[in-house]
């Protein structure tokens, strides 16, 4: 008998990386948990009954620590749901941003997606997996002050299809880029919603259905692309009257 596939979320403790795991779980995949937050992430874990590991994406050490205790704890790994990072794009003026706050955004949202792959690489192989990393509609457009989280963002989309020619045809890869998604209840308006060309702002679980998608096999010949899912806003002409 196979053993159900296995995949771990990183990000995991709330937000989209909460939702996907949620979601993949509810779809009979054997899930683990991954987040900095050992306290949000370990209510997570209790929560939707799945197990949570602590890990600082951008340490190499703790990503190796974190790959192997997961695959210990779920018999192999068939996935990668790759969506731990420093939320929000405001940040200080560029003549303000620090070289240390640059590299901070550049660490948690970049290096940790490179990190995580690079060590789970070898098990998706062997599985024949996929992996999904999650990047932002900033990749693709900004605003003032963003340069170190669009850079970073612009990064994992890159890095994408990069992963997706090196790990070729064994495993494969894709990315996604959300824009407005409401992870956290906020209060919205009805211009919020009305902005959107899709008449509504998103949630996580529109994030979370695509990347079990794109991690089935019905998905089996999508690999090396990015899906914006902004509900149209990239794609909305604005002026000033």
């Amino acid at each position: 008998m196979r053993r159900p596939r296995a995949v771990l979320v990183t990000g995991a403790a709330r937000g989209i990386g909460r939702a996907t795991a949620q979601w993949l779980s509810a779809q009979g995949w054997r899930a683990a948990l991954c987040d900095i937050d050992a306290k949000a992430g370990a209510a997570t874990g209790k929560a939707l009954g799945l197990p949570f590991f602590r890990c600082d994406v951008a340490n190499e050490t703790a990503v190796r620590r974190c790959v192997r205790a997961a695959v210990a704890t779920l018999g192999g790994l068939d996935a990668l749901v790759n969506n731990a990072g420093i939320t929000g794009a405001s940040a200080p003026s560029l003549e303000r941003l620090t070289l240390a706050e640059w590299n901070r955004r550049l660490g948690a949202n970049l290096t940790g997606m490179f990190l995580m792959a690079k060590h789970c690489a070898p098990f998706l192989r062997r599985a024949r997996g996929a992996m999904v990393n999650v990047a932002s509609t900033r990749a693709l457009q900004s605003e003032p002050n963003t340069e170190a989280y669009s850079a970073s963002k612009g990064g994992v989309v890159a890095l994408s299809h990069a992963l997706a020619m090196s790990l070729g045809p064994r495993v494969r890869v894709n990315c996604i880029s959300p824009g407005w998604i409401d992870s956290r209840g906020a209060k919205l308006r009805p211009k919020d919603h009305a902005q959107h060309p899709a008449g509504r702002v998103g949630r996580p679980e529109d994030v979370a259905a695509l990347a079990g998608y794109l991690l089935s096999a019905q998905a089996g010949f999508i690999t090396g692309q990015n899906f914006v899912v902004d509900g149209g806003m990239t794609r909305r002409m604005i002026y000033e009257d």
